[in-house]
């Protein structure tokens, strides 16, 4: 027996669906910077990998927000990497705040110049990924934006033999409603290459 919830109901809110079922999500905790040069950072739980070569990776936002606004007006972006110590913070810079306020320095998060790009990254963020951006698409009430990585810019205590590790890195992710998931209990399970090899 299954429910069935039809999208085309206009009592449905699929967004309340998605993010119930499409589990668990990572975050892209970006900061920006406007063209009046006023730093944005805020969560975005719709984020994942577009492209290996070149490296591009996706956000899209919902809405028109600020994040997005400045994205387009500069080009450059910042994904920091968001972990468990760093909940309340992360959770906290979804408040909305006015366009012309800076989320960290609102809330006193540290943050220090990225490489390639203009926009700074959280000092305290195991890993950040420096965008350009490639391209933007709009789909209904949200915009998809994809962003070429520049550059990868990872705490050394992060890696293991040259690679960075889950174990170490205890990335958060998003569920439903106020749901957020805790690092993940990474297991190893090698890959089959040809069908013979499958166990």
């Amino acid at each position: 027996m299954r429910t069935v919830i039809r999208c085309d109901d206009p009592e449905v809110d699929p967004y309340r669906w998605l993010t119930s079922l499409v589990l668990p999500r990572p975050i892209a905790w970006i900061s920006s910077v406007g063209a009046d040069g006023v730093a944005n950072l805020a969560p975005h739980s719709f984020f994942s990998v577009a492209c290996a070569h070149p490296p591009i990776v996706s956000f899209t936002s919902v809405g028109d927000k600020d994040t997005l606004a400045n994205v387009r007006a500069t080009g450059e972006f910042v994904v920091n990497l968001a972990t468990l110590a760093m909940l309340e913070l992360v959770n906290n810079t979804s408040a909305r705040f006015a366009p012309d306020v800076d989320e960290a320095a609102a809330l006193g998060i540290c943050v220090e110049p990225s490489t390639l790009v203009t926009p700074m990254r959280v000092t305290d963020s195991p890993a950040s990924l420096e965008c350009r951006l490639h391209s933007t698409q709009t789909l209904g009430d949200s915009t998809l934006v994809l962003g070429e990585v520049l550059a990868f810019s990872v705490r050394e205590e992060m890696l293991v033999d040259g690679r960075p590790d889950a174990s170490r890195l205890r990335p958060l992710s998003r569920l439903g409603g106020n749901l957020w998931g805790l690092p993940p209990d990474p297991v190893a399970v090698r890959r089959p290459v040809q069908p013979d090899e499958i166990v």
